[in-house]
């Protein structure tokens, strides 16, 4: 019993990179929201109270400054994670008939996390999903911030407005992956406590 007390779940260099990456993705967030009021794509706008920066001047410098805290910190969890084997334990192996257990589980409330060391196949799609998300970012906001040097890239992604979408879109599937993930962690508390301390 002491034994699987004391087993760890979440490496410390996991859950650093974690709590380093959720302060960068809520201060991208919310200076991004600052940044869309300036130019919005759609006829609304974010109330200025749940913004970062104050004006768009503002805005561009939490944006630029928590975009390299993101990329630094991605890249190391990334290295880590390929090196360690970590992504190789957790997300794999990839099962169609597990999933679409579990989709029908997670709908009706009743998936199982009794052990927090094993990810579900909602949560290898659900984690998966966001490391795309976080290329499609980066990508998109390549192209938004330096779009002359990366002229290139802005083709592929079909041009400096389709860029702008593209961007949106990803930072609102994120938000709704972290809502989510908040009203998880809500339900089953002992995962805040194993990102926290391990175990």
């Amino acid at each position: 019993m002491s034994r699987m007390r004391s087993k760890t779940i979440h490496p410390l260099w996991l859950r650093c990179c974690h709590w380093v990456n959720a302060i960068a993705i809520a201060g991208m967030m919310f200076s991004g929201w600052r940044i869309y009021n300036a130019s919005p794509l759609f006829g609304f706008s974010f109330p200025a109270e749940i913004t970062l920066g104050g004006w768009l001047g503002g805005a561009l410098q939490w944006h630029f400054a928590m975009m390299w805290v993101l990329v630094i910190n991605a890249t190391v969890y990334l290295s880590l994670g390929i090196i360690s084997g970590h992504f190789k334990r957790k997300f794999f192996p990839l099962s169609l008939c597990e999933l679409f257990n579990d989709l029908q589980q997670a709908l009706r409330g009743k998936l199982q996390h009794a052990d927090l060391s094993h990810y579900n196949m909602v949560q290898k799609l659900a984690y998966g999903g966001v490391i795309l998300l976080g290329i499609g970012l980066v990508l998109s906001g390549l192209v938004l911030w330096k779009s002359v040097q990366f002229s290139l890239l802005r083709e592929l992604l079909g041009g400096y407005e389709a860029a702008r979408y593209i961007h949106f879109f990803c930072m609102s599937a994120m938000a709704l992956f972290v809502v989510i993930h908040l009203l998880m962690v809500l339900l089953v508390p002992r995962t805040l406590l194993a990102m926290l301390r391990g175990r």
